[in-house]
């Protein structure tokens, strides 16, 4: 294990640090940020002045040691756009796309997984065929009309929940949050339902075919030779070794809603890091967008870690191969 943990950590390293040379790139050949500070109005004196003081004038490869320095710790300068730390910024919106994220996938996992499973237990019956249709309709749709339709029916016409915005939220030190309030909450459905439903399809998809393929398999059938409840074999066995795979998939668009919840972010306007993404590549805020490329890079390589470490746990077969390799 302690083997395995070191493989994955300096796989980690090596791709972060991969990932930090594409963000820094973008400081190199996106744009001038002395330009973007001083203007076009400034003088030859102030621009050398400011390159100086920015480390501009420095070897490629030594910029980039300082810049890989910064990043470790955080750091990637002002905003060009709000004059910001960005740190500070990615901090204040972070909060929100995590907790839209954690809501969405909690969605696509609850409802997801039970129609999965129906859908391979009672095939060919009537509620089966409209999940299977609700699927594919969820997999078709671009996210951002799932999202204008949502608005219209239950914010325009039925005025059931809020159409845009977080609505009130408590500051636990400083983290914010709005899951503590009801109008956090009547906020939040819609464009967490948006964000599920693509997920929620796909979950229900994979669960469905796992559980088709684990049915048909010998173990199942000698369950079915000693008798045991189809409840037993059903939910006991197949739904049990059915959920190794999903388990993986489920860690990995986890990492998928952070990064992708730019379109729902932005028609929902949820104050949110994909929100404040878009905003950047607008104003080309380069220092944002590298804050913001590290971030999803981080985000991945961590969940990719812990759903390796969490296989590796579950299934005793890949335990028993590699004492059996030794």
């Amino acid at each position: 294990m302690i083997a395995f943990v070191l493989r994955r950590l300096i796989q980690a390293v090596i791709v972060m640090v991969a990932v930090a040379f594409i963000a820094f790139l973008l400081f190199q050949y996106v744009g001038d940020p002395v330009v973007f500070l001083l203007g076009q109005d400034a003088t030859p004196d102030q621009i050398r002045e400011l390159r100086v003081g920015l480390g501009l004038d420095k070897p490629f490869f030594v910029q980039f040691w300082h810049f890989l320095v910064n990043a470790s710790q955080g750091e990637f300068g002002l905003s060009l756009r709000q004059g910001s730390k960005v740190s500070r910024l990615i901090g204040e919106r972070f909060p929100a796309t995590l907790e839209l994220s954690l809501v969405a996938a909690f969605l696509a996992l609850v409802v997801g997984i039970p129609m999965g499973v129906y859908t391979a237990l009672r095939r060919g019956t009537f509620m089966s065929q409209v999940f299977m249709m609700i699927s594919l309709l969820g997999v078709s749709l671009p996210t951002f009309l799932i999202g204008i339709l949502l608005i219209l029916v239950f914010a325009v016409l039925l005025g059931w929940f809020p159409s845009f915005g977080r609505g009130e939220t408590v500051q636990l030190g400083w983290w914010s949050t709005g899951l503590l309030r009801a109008d956090g909450w009547m906020h939040i459905v819609l464009p967490a339902i948006t964000l599920a439903i693509f997920q929620l399809t796909l979950i229900m998809r994979l669960v469905r075919a796992e559980m088709l393929e684990v049915l048909r398999t010998d173990y199942i059938k000698f369950a079915r030779a000693r008798g045991l409840s189809d409840r037993a074999i059903h939910f006991g066995h197949a739904l049990k070794n059915t959920l190794v795979p999903v388990m993986t998939i489920t860690g990995l668009q986890l990492g998928g809603l952070i990064a992708f919840a730019i379109i729902t972010e932005s028609v929902f306007q949820w104050p949110g890091m994909g929100l404040l993404f878009i905003q950047a590549v607008t104003f080309a805020d380069i220092p944002v967008m590298a804050a913001y490329l590290c971030l999803i890079a981080l985000i991945f390589v961590v969940i990719n870690l812990v759903v390796d470490l969490l296989y590796f746990v579950v299934d005793p077969r890949l335990r028993i191969g590699r004492a059996g390799g030794h």
